[in-house]
């Protein structure tokens, strides 16, 4: 549940790329071109992103990160400058990762941002090469009235994009993640609301990811690497409408089914936490 792409105006964020930071390509098993900025040098962090981003989200950490690793962060496919072949399966997001894992040296740590963090966690249960992964505010539903409004949702974004009502897909994604009726008609007015309806269509890419909305604690019984799974510390005030301790909640159970697993809360932080922090506490775990 990612909404900072369509922040509300005046203060909406574009991020560009890192100074000094190399934009690349790879081409997945499937013939898909992955495009990435890779900054830095030393062991290989790939960072994922989650809904609604292209990359951008996670770009503030690459300076950060790259004082001590090499950092790979790229636009998942249907996104940015990547490729998207169809038809669209998670296997072929995992694909993804393997390619970048490969341009990487062969291993990697993981780092995945919400609905990425889904993403992270299936492509460590299915064997990818990670070392360490970390995951930030997992949107897994953990009870029965939140699984099934996640139920209605992918029904009706199914629906919007088979039709073609892009912005409607938007707006059912922010009601998901919480926002109120005012927060969406301000999000038409930003400037960024065009680009965002761009990537509507990796709305359900999302929802591939995340299954039925539950933490699939039978695979990721099978993870045997380091994990982190980190929240915030406080509601970001566009989310405020999600039922208070959500993501703490997903954290929880996430990390009940880790064999291996750290449960950390950044204090003061919110859904998107501020650069400076996250990659503080990623540099001490996956250097720890």
């Amino acid at each position: 549940m990612r909404l900072s792409a369509i922040r509300l105006a005046p203060n909406t964020r574009v991020t560009t790329p890192t100074k000094g930071a190399r934009m690349n390509r790879v081409t997945s098993k499937d013939g898909t071109p992955i495009a990435y900025e890779r900054g830095g040098s030393g062991p290989a962090i790939i960072l994922v992103g989650g809904g609604l981003d292209d990359g951008s989200e996670n770009a503030t950490l690459v300076p950060e990160l790259a004082k001590r690793f090499t950092v790979l962060n790229y636009a998942r496919r249907g996104r940015g400058d990547s490729g998207d072949t169809l038809p669209y399966a998670v296997d072929r997001e995992i694909e993804d990762l393997n390619a970048l894992i490969g341009e990487a040296g062969g291993s990697a740590h993981l780092f995945g941002a919400s609905s990425g963090g889904a993403l992270v966690l299936e492509a460590a249960a299915a064997g990818v090469a990670v070392e360490r992964l970390a995951v930030y505010e997992v949107p897994y539903a953990t009870d029965d009235d939140a699984a099934r409004y996640w139920s209605h949702y992918v029904t009706q974004l199914t629906t919007a994009l088979s039709d073609g009502r892009r912005g409607e897909a938007i707006e059912l994604f922010m009601q998901l993640a919480g926002s109120s009726a005012d927060d969406i008609a301000k999000a038409h007015e930003s400037p960024m609301w065009s680009h965002v309806e761009g990537l509507a269509h990796t709305l359900a890419y999302d929802a591939a990811c995340l299954g039925d909305g539950r933490p699939p604690t039978t695979r990721l019984a099978t993870i045997t690497q380091p994990t982190l799974v980190a929240t915030g510390g406080i509601v970001d005030p566009h989310m405020q409408g999600l039922q208070p301790g959500y993501f703490d909640a997903a954290a929880d159970e996430i990390t009940a089914a880790l064999p291996n697993a750290r449960r950390q809360i950044l204090e003061k932080q919110t859904h998107v936490a501020e650069p400076r922090i996250l990659a503080s506490i990623l540099e001490q775990f996956f250097t720890s």
